[in-house]
């Protein structure tokens, strides 16, 4: 397939575009001006609202991943205006184009967050629970909103969830690790809120199922079927580690250190359940923590 792609220099876009080109797909990625020059690339900028619709017609798939990094700093008024500006004008820029092109992709796949459901305890959650309260679950609505001039348009658009994505290489596993190895890692907190988790290899797998199944349109949660606490998620990173996992980090110091980002990213509980991937017959690769640990981990 012809596929275009934003947010293709962050964890998960990084990832995705070299297993989508590994894979024998023809990759194409929008880039902001100032980027350097590369092959297959077309700039854009939308801070400015500036995307040429003759540069992106013909492309068969279109991945969304653009955003800033969610934590990459305290959420201050000014961080928390980019982190929404970066998903939803961008989001927005793109859908709008798409919709007026003559040759239109059959897919538009648009990166989301579980973060949608807020912080809820225990409860089951899927794609039909209602979204939730606070700054993580606003963006995510707005984020899917911006999508809507596609899918009116006649555009396919499958609005992905992403739990916590599990890789060696970057993301949540890799800031847990070096504690953890030193045998000093442990529970976050009270240790009973949720952690929604998905192996990076199920991800990209996901994305190309999203890609050909015509019956996935909307929301889907991109999670593995088995939501652990993160007491459960600490204990079984340190048994697959061979280290003890039993120094709790308070919540008062998370509090302390990351104010609401902490909260939201570390304290929040997100019980999720895939239920729209397994009702497409999707395999997960990796349906079980401790499976998915020792193959990432080379244990």
């Amino acid at each position: 397939m012809k596929v275009l792609v934003t947010g293709s220099s962050g964890f998960l876009g990084s990832a995705l575009t070299r297993s989508l080109t590994t894979g024998g797909h023809s990759v194409t990625r929008l880039v902001r001006p100032g980027t350097k020059p590369g092959p297959s690339q077309i700039v854009w900028d939308p801070s400015a609202g500036r995307l040429d619709p003759n540069s992106i017609e013909g492309f068969d798939a279109v991945l969304s991943l653009a955003g800033e990094n969610i934590a990459g700093g305290r959420w201050t008024p000014e961080r928390k205006r980019l982190l929404r500006d970066s998903r939803v004008k961008s989001t927005l820029l793109l859908a709008e184009t798409l919709a007026r092109l003559s040759r239109q992709p059959r897919v538009l796949v648009a990166a989301s967050a579980t973060g949608y459901y807020g912080d809820r305890g225990d409860e089951m959650l899927t794609e039909a629970s209602a979204p939730g309260s606070g700054f993580l679950a606003e963006v995510c609505r707005a984020w899917e909103d911006s999508t809507r001039p596609a899918a009116a348009a006649g555009i396919r658009v499958v609005n992905v969830r992403f739990g916590i994505v599990l890789s060696a290489a970057g993301g949540a596993l890799a800031k847990m690790l070096p504690p953890f190895k030193a045998g000093v890692g442990g529970p976050v907190g009270s240790g009973r809120q949720y952690m929604s988790w998905i192996a990076l290899d199920d991800v990209v797998r996901v994305i190309e199922h999203a890609f050909v199944t015509d019956s996935l349109a909307g929301p889907v949660n991109v999670v593995a079927p088995e939501p652990l606490t993160n007491r459960e998620f600490a204990r079984t990173l340190g048994r697959v580690l061979g280290r003890p996992a039993l120094l709790p980090l308070p919540a008062f110091a998370v509090r302390l250190l990351f104010g609401e980002m902490g909260d939201a990213l570390l304290i929040a509980s997100a019980r999720v359940r895939p239920s729209r991937l397994e009702a497409a017959n999707y395999r997960f690769l990796y349906p079980e923590l401790e499976g998915a640990l020792r193959r990432l981990l080379g244990r």
